[in-house]
């Protein structure tokens, strides 16, 4: 039997859909190493929301050289991870939707956007992407419900132009040739309902059997 391939799962979706939670319990139940998004001690993120116009670029930056280094970390990792959100994310959708809304200039975006092109060059693409998909109602529930006080002033279309940039990157994705998974995340509980759970670790397994069935 050939050995097991590692293999690199990356959970992405917009903020509050729960995707920390969930890399959380597949990590416990995969016995997976556990790459989260680097927010606790964040120095940009509260003065992000009182002010998305002067942090924009310094938020980005920060957010970008924490997950590169991740990157390089699951590159080098000798055995499977899984992630809470990639490095694609964060110029595909966050900076792109910062630009959108004029918070990001054209030459900040450009130079981000150049930086972020230079950087996965060197790093490992994720084997499968689990995007998790969710209205703008239940991500202002769930935010409300996780109690940060930096995130009470998100506004809802905000969350709203994230989710279409979410929806455009994936279909790019899927067509520059990523394995991506759409979950929905409406009325499934997938922290405390273990049927519901299923709908987010049977692509993980079925992605192990194939690289056993393989040999890679």
């Amino acid at each position: 039997m050939p050995p097991k391939r590692k293999l690199y799962v990356a959970i992405a979706g917009n903020i509050g859909v729960g995707k920390t939670t969930l890399t959380r319990k597949l990590s416990k139940r995969l016995e997976w190493k556990a790459y989260y998004e680097k927010v606790i001690d964040n120095p940009y993120l509260s003065d992000f929301y009182h002010d998305m116009k002067q942090w924009s670029f310094h938020l980005q930056v920060f957010f970008l050289s924490n997950r590169f280094k991740s990157q390089k970390e699951i590159t080098d990792w000798p055995d499977s991870c899984i992630q809470d959100r990639s490095i694609y994310e964060d110029v595909e959708i966050f900076a792109y939707t910062l630009h959108q809304q004029g918070f990001l200039s054209d030459r900040d975006f450009e130079n981000y956007h150049e930086l972020f092109s230079t950087m996965v060059q060197y790093l490992r693409k994720p084997d499968l992407i689990l995007y998790l998909r969710a209205s703008v109602d239940r991500l202002l529930r769930q935010i409300k419900q996780r109690g940060r006080d930096y995130e009470k002033t998100i506004d809802p279309n905000y969350l709203l132009q994230l989710n279409d940039a979410y929806d455009a990157w994936i279909e790019r994705a899927k067509e520059a040739g990523f394995h991506v998974v759409t979950i929905e995340t409406k009325n499934h509980d997938f922290e405390n309902n273990e049927k519901d759970f299923q709908l987010i670790y049977q692509p993980i397994k079925e992605l192990e059997q194939q690289t056993w069935l393989k040999g890679v």
